[in-house]
């Protein structure tokens, strides 16, 4: 590469996840965080994109929450989704960057389509309400992408679709975390004051595809590593799905929680199911590696660690 790797996002869960893998590699990357660069402010994007001269751009930035966070806040969610990626892209081709990857989200799917989510589903049928905004900002920048492309052959600008994420660097917080994060925060403080149950919103039969936040790491820096054979947009999954009460029970079994648990009825669950096609990902030569097991035990020592507890109290 005639240029270091420019991350945006570098200072969230997938940023840092990328940035560890990256450091291991020995790849050079330049990943400007909050203070440096104010990703809503087109001059002062393209002014860095321009300073680094990049050979390839990742786009990992983005204002993400669970559903309560999404459904409190849409405004925010589309429009700093939405801004971020095109100042981002748009200072990009500006700056003659020919290659970048960006990173898409499951809520671009339909909420009802019959089957597995494949690529080509993206626009052909309505969105989750519960998180509409996000998923309208992360569709748009992804067309912005292929438009650019379209109009310009040289700017080959691709679109990776990760599933829900847990991992190391998470947000633990479960008025803005994503479910696997939201249970270890949940359990841990059930186990810590004795509490008898635990709260899980709806009746638990939903299904969600979580992958471990290391492994899509790996899928982006392998895509700059094969950009060439990288396809248009490629949906980055674990390959199977779970019940939440089963993640509950896994999140449970890592967290040594020995409690019950208690179903609200009131709360929003969100789609029935959510698990994408990951063929065309294993065609290009990447898969999930990562047990769910092995995840939320790295993802809980990781959740002591940063509160400053003993990794005794993981027992």
């Amino acid at each position: 590469m005639s240029g270091p790797i420019l991350l945006f996002g570098g200072t969230g869960m997938v940023g840092h996840n990328v940035r560890d893998l990256a450091e291991r590699r020995d790849l050079e990357i330049v990943a400007p965080g909050r203070g440096e660069v104010d990703l809503l402010d087109a001059a002062a994007v393209a002014a860095t994109v321009g300073s680094v001269a990049p050979s390839i751009v990742i786009h990992a930035a983005g204002r993400v929450g669970g559903i309560a966070a999404n459904m409190r806040a849409p405004v925010a969610f589309l429009n700093e989704n939405w801004e971020m990626g095109r100042n981002i892209l748009m200072a990009a081709r500006e700056a003659g960057v020919s290659r970048l990857i960006n990173l898409g989200s499951s809520c671009m799917y339909p909420k009802d389509a019959p089957h597995v989510l494949r690529e080509d589903d993206i626009l052909t049928g309505q969105l989750e309400p519960t998180n509409e905004a996000y998923a309208i900002a992360k569709i748009a920048v992804q067309r912005l992408a292929a438009y650019i492309g379209a109009e310009d052959p040289r700017f080959q600008y691709k679109t990776l679709i990760p599933c829900n994420l847990y991992g190391r660097y998470d947000a633990f917080d479960p008025s803005r975390s994503h479910l696997a994060a939201a249970a270890i925060e949940k359990l841990h403080l059930a186990k810590m004051t004795g509490a008898e149950t635990v709260d899980i919103w709806g009746d638990g039969t939903v299904r969600r595809e979580f992958l471990f936040a290391g492994d899509l790491a790996d899928a982006i820096l392998m895509a700059v590593e094969k950009f060439e054979t990288l396809p248009a947009v490629t949906n980055i999954g674990a390959g199977t799905d779970h019940t939440v009460n089963d993640y509950y029970a896994a999140a449970a079994a890592a967290v040594g929680y020995t409690g019950g648990f208690r179903h609200d009825l009131t709360k929003p669950v969100g789609m029935r199911q959510k698990l994408m096609d990951v063929t065309r990902a294993a065609a290009w030569g990447w898969r999930a590696r990562t047990p769910l097991a092995d995840g939320l035990a790295e993802t809980y020592a990781y959740y002591l660690k940063a509160r400053g507890e003993p990794a005794s109290a993981a027992r």
